[in-house]
């Protein structure tokens, strides 16, 4: 396994994983399911929908094989499927510098993706603060629809 720790500035509550070569990403393509599910799986793009619009810290998991499904310790799960092309994929938030971001070696191919999130009710009034954590993870795998796992239903306050 090939796993990588991150804090990545949410701006506009989203992170970007993408294949190096992907084109542009159009908010006008997301439905109200994505929102629901807190992810787009985009073929050549991944992108996660965030609690908080500030530095959230983000693990990104490359694993040989399909990880057993944890649910125990995480709000919400959705599985989808990322396509790899140029031998790496681009992990940012979706205001940052391309060549400054991150870069995650990726062998060409289809692989499955499962985004899971935490702390997701911690947040504090003002929605600046709070324990909300992402782990993206990687393997190869056919390409699949998306299915929600575990879908996060927010505290009554």
């Amino acid at each position: 396994m090939r796993g990588r720790d991150l804090c990545l500035m949410a701006a506009y509550h989203q992170l970007y994983i993408m294949d190096h070569a992907a084109v542009e990403i159009a908010a006008e393509r997301w439905s109200t399911d994505d929102l629901v599910r807190k992810a787009v799986f985009g073929g050549d793009h991944l992108i996660v929908f965030t609690a908080r619009a500030m530095d959230v810290p983000l693990r990104v998991e490359v694993l040989p094989e399909a990880p057993p499904l944890e649910l125990t310790g995480w709000d919400h799960i959705v599985d989808g499927a990322f396509r790899a092309g140029a031998g790496s994929a681009i992990v940012m938030g979706c205001m940052d510098h391309e060549p400054d971001a991150a870069r995650l070696p990726l062998a060409p191919g289809v692989y499955r993706a499962r985004v899971s999130m935490a702390g997701l009710d911690s947040l504090s009034e003002d929605g600046l603060d709070g324990e909300d954590r992402y782990r993206v993870q990687l393997w190869p795998g056919p390409w699949q629809a998306v299915r929600v796992r575990r879908m996060h239903e927010p505290e009554a306050g």
